[in-house]
């Protein structure tokens, strides 16, 4: 039987995917840039020639992709999935037309992989300048050839753009979209930017300083901005806060461990950025505590008057016992926990309120203090009160010109409804901003409930409240005089300093004469007077 026609049926199947023989294909153009597009020539004569493929070889263009900007260094690139997703649901099209390869993409492998996964589907892309036989293997290798060379010169380019910008970096000029607070006065290609400080970067600065000095928080800050007319978020303060380009240096992902004096005009002092890195880093800090911190809640806040050395702990297992040990090398200052706790309390309670009848007397003292130090938000009321009573005079003009029908009804509409939003907007800045001598009084008779109790917060409390009340009296921590078994300050906040001295005076004063000791309390600093929000920080 010579005739083998019978045995067809038996023939195997080949593997390979059979192109889509409808003769229908897209077209898909892109430029990269905003202003390429914008100019429009690029994207017509990419147009023109796909279509003079198109009709060279016969097909049927049934839909446009793309025909704007573009970037191919990904492929997710919105015009570019739709097109893919419009070709791999319909059976029909079977080829994606593109001027060149890399307007297909220039991602190298990625960009040969999509092409090589179209292929099996049945689906060739082709270029109208590059023409190559994709069903040969060496046109395919050619083809992944052309996004391989795209890749690289993207690679290049990146290159040649990181170190021009690695550059102008190291010799102190900004790179990249202007920082908060900041305008460049001199823009242009080409040009030396010139940044300047903004009206919203001097109003920034004011928040560095009441970080720095009061410690406010990132929410009390944005509330203080947001009445002077700067709406900025906690979560972003506490960013700027970190960003040392504010104190005049420049750090950059593209110059890896450099630190760069910027050209720019710094908007805060070096000492006052790392004032508020202290600050931030402080609460990090108080996190990492051991068990045996908890029985050592002065370690490293002890510190040797003779060398400045900190004090470290170690405990005897077998006894159960603490020990304070300093840690300069061949020292021997070795101190049971126990018994320098005791003498951290007798040092404590000299700054303790000792009895309750210096409570008015000390209030007195307090409010004075905090009025003289918060003129600035007192003036701010008045300030908007004012401004309240001026609208509201253009509110009463505004309605008699409506009534003598110098304006009509629409305009009285119009500028009534701006005014009233305007009003009722101080309105309620004034309400947050207003001087409650009442709450402040109750704040006040809050803290000095604590100052009579210092020793035992101290003793009752945990690590973190031991530690917390301990640099809220004595912000530089303390020395330990290890010959004479002393403890020593170096600072005292200014608060409790007044406490202990007015204590003594009124001890010693039957008569009681205030009014001195209200004077002399005005060396008190806003960051002595933390006592009113102890409940927070403790």
């Amino acid at each position: 039987m010579k005739d083998l026609a019978i045995f067809e049926k038996f023939a195997k199947t080949g593997k390979g995917q059979k192109l889509r023989i409808d003769g229908k294909a897209v077209i898909y153009t892109r430029v990269s840039t905003k202003e390429q597009a914008e100019n429009n020539a690029s994207l017509e004569t990419q147009l023109k020639y796909c279509k003079q493929l198109a009709d060279k070889k016969g097909l049927e263009v049934i839909e446009y992709f793309g025909g704007t900007y573009e970037s191919a260094k990904s492929d997710e690139r919105k015009e570019f999935q739709k097109m893919l997703n419009y070709v791999k649901r319909r059976s029909n099209v079977g080829y994606i037309i593109v001027y060149s390869y890399d307007r297909f993409s220039r991602t190298g492998a990625n960009g040969a992989y999509i092409s090589d996964q179209l292929k099996k589907q049945g689906i060739v892309t082709i270029s109208a300048t590059q023409e190559v036989d994709t069903s040969t293997s060496a046109g395919s290798f050619q083809q992944n050839l052309y996004y391989m060379f795209s890749q690289f010169d993207n690679e290049l380019r990146r290159d040649k753009s990181v170190s021009g910008m690695q550059e102008k970096l190291r010799k102190g000029h900004w790179t990249g979209a202007y920082p908060f607070g900041y305008t460049n006065a001199n823009p242009g290609k080409g040009k030396t930017p010139n940044f300047v400080i903004t009206e919203e970067g001097k109003l920034l600065k004011q928040a560095f300083l009441w970080k720095a000095n009061s410690n406010m928080s990132h929410v009390d800050i944005a509330k203080k901005l947001q009445k002077k007319g700067l709406n900025i978020n906690d979560k972003r303060l506490s960013d700027l806060f970190r960003n040392p380009f504010y104190c005049g240096l420049i750090v950059n992902s593209l110059i890896p461990g450099e630190i760069i004096e910027g050209l720019h005009p710094p908007l805060i002092s070096r000492e006052v950025f790392l004032k508020i890195h202290n600050l931030l880093n402080a609460g990090a800090e108080t996190r990492k505590y051991s068990f045996d911190d908890e029985n050592l809640p002065l370690k490293t806040f002890l510190k040797s008057t003779v060398c400045g050395t900190p004090y470290t702990g170690f405990v005897v297992k077998k006894k159960g016992l603490y020990y304070y040990k300093n840690r300069r090398k061949g020292s021997k200052e070795n101190r049971s926990a126990k018994k320098l706790h005791q003498e951290f309390l007798q040092l404590l309670k000299t700054y303790t309120l000792k009895d309750e009848k210096f409570i008015a007397p000390l209030r007195e003292m307090l409010h004075y203090t905090f009025v003289s130090m918060n003129k600035e938000a007192i003036e701010d009321s008045e300030r908007l009160t004012k401004e309240v009573n001026a609208i509201e005079l253009k509110l009463d003009r505004i309605e008699e010109r409506y009534v003598f029908e110098e304006i009509n009804k629409s305009q009285y509409d119009k500028f009534r409804t701006k005014l009233l939003t305007e009003v009722n907007e101080k309105k309620k800045n004034l309400t947050h901003n207003t001087f409650d001598s009442s709450n402040l009084k109750k704040a006040i008779d809050r803290a000095l409930k604590y100052a009579l109790n210092l020793p035992l917060l101290w003793s009752s409390g945990d690590i973190e409240t031991k530690r917390k009340l301990q640099y809220m009296v004595f912000p530089d921590g303390l020395g330990y005089d290890f010959q004479n078994k002393r403890v020593q300050t170096f600072r005292v906040n200014s608060i409790f300093a007044q406490i202990a001295c007015l204590s003594d005076t009124l001890e010693g004063n039957k008569k009681g004469n205030f009014q001195n000791n209200i004077e002399n309390s005005r060396l008190v600093t806003q960051r002595g007077f933390e006592p009113p929000t102890v409940r927070a920080e403790i």
